[in-house]
């Protein structure tokens, strides 16, 4: 039987306590399915003078997909499909429900999920594929559902975008969620898809506290990057709703008001929120960020959260996981509905059409006379 402890160096695996530049994880804690478990070890051989952080390059892996549309059936969330173009994600957000998924690839929820990506080469050859089966039924399909497609590779790789290139060719409804301005970069594609009402865009704020941001989601965009992108979106006559999400209580619940009224200043249309999910390996990284960036609210911070999971530190129960429960939560809601109303942000957008769809005639094919 495999052990299940096994001391490593100080330095491999990235075990140790010490801040990494540029990422918010403070460990990379063994993965739930990993047959060995890996610690952190003093061997006597550090230097004391060494300087405390450290830095770790991000690597890409390309990873062969067989299929590229992912199904749910989910319902907390508005859409059955989802396209994931990356595995992992840059953007290091400390509280992102995503991160246990990377302990399917045999790595950590912690600092790999952040430095260690994959990406589908293949993606929108595979969409092209699987859109033209006979019998497919058109839906919302959304971008970023687990991690975000646009993410800071995107600008070099642009998978994104030939995902949505595809769609747009088959005009297929769309859904995106980001938290990165660079969504700003595909207006072009998005727009004339908005004409149709066959867009929207998601833009998750979490907080507007730029020092704050740094050190909970440090390469996404800042917030007010992130607002700059609504308003740009919003001019183009493209759909958008601001997320606000996840809400930590005692830690970021007294912004929602302010998240709000900016996102409606910047013109978002309309606004939901999730509160602070901690699935799996995830309620110990957060945890341990909260001990090292945010001592003075640690306890306080998980606290609430367990007033508001029925004295657990996480729920996955469907209809629960999102909203929470307790008194707790139910303040937060109601403070989120009502200022919602306040700021105009309850405004619903209508469903994305799904009757314009078709599938365009490939090389060859005998075109209509319609």
């Amino acid at each position: 039987m495999a052990p299940k402890s096994m001391p490593t160096e100080p330095d491999e695996g990235n075990n140790g306590r010490r801040s990494v530049r540029g990422r918010s994880s403070r460990s990379n804690e063994t993965g739930r399915f990993e047959p060995y478990h890996r610690e952190s070890v003093d061997d006597g051989w550090s230097i004391a003078d060494v300087d405390e952080t450290e830095r770790v390059d991000t690597t890409l892996t390309a990873e062969k997909a067989k299929s590229i549309i992912s199904r749910n059936a989910s319902p907390d969330i508005g859409f059955d499909r989802s396209v994931n173009p990356y595995r992992g994600c840059e953007h290091g957000c400390i509280y992102c429900f995503a991160r246990p998924s990377h302990a399917y690839l045999g790595l950590s929820p912690g600092l790999d999920f952040e430095t260690k990506l994959f990406f589908k080469p293949q993606a929108a050859t595979l969409l092209r594929s699987e859109l033209s089966k006979a019998g497919y039924a058109p839906d919302r399909v959304q971008l970023g559902a687990n991690t975000d497609c646009y993410q800071p590779v995107e600008k070099r790789l642009r998978i994104t975008r030939s995902v949505i290139e595809v769609l747009a060719e088959f005009q297929h409804p769309l859904g995106i969620t980001t938290k990165n301005h660079l969504v700003t970069r595909d207006i072009d594609l998005l727009a004339p898809m908005a004409e149709r009402n066959l867009s929207v865009v998601v833009i998750s704020i979490t907080t507007l506290d730029r020092q704050l941001a740094r050190a909970m989601e440090p390469r996404a965009s800042t917030p007010s990057r992130r607002l700059d992108a609504i308003r740009a979106l919003s001019d183009a006559g493209i759909p958008v709703i601001v997320s606000v999400a996840p809400i930590i209580p005692g830690l970021t619940d007294h912004e929602i008001e302010a998240i709000l009224e900016a996102s409606a200043n910047a013109g978002a249309r309309y606004a939901h929120y999730s509160m602070l999910r901690l699935p799996h390996e995830l309620k110990d990284l957060f945890k341990e960020w909260l001990a090292a960036e945010r001592p003075e609210r640690a306890e306080r911070v998980m606290s609430l959260v367990r007033q508001m999971r029925g004295g657990k530190e996480n729920d996955a129960r469907f209809g629960h996981r999102i909203a929470g429960e307790g008194p707790v939560a139910q303040i937060l809601v109601d403070r989120f509905r009502l200022a919602r109303r306040r700021f105009a942000l309850d405004r619903k957008i209508a469903p994305l059409r799904t009757d314009l769809f078709r599938t365009p005639p490939k090389p060859g094919d005998q075109l209509t006379l319609l």
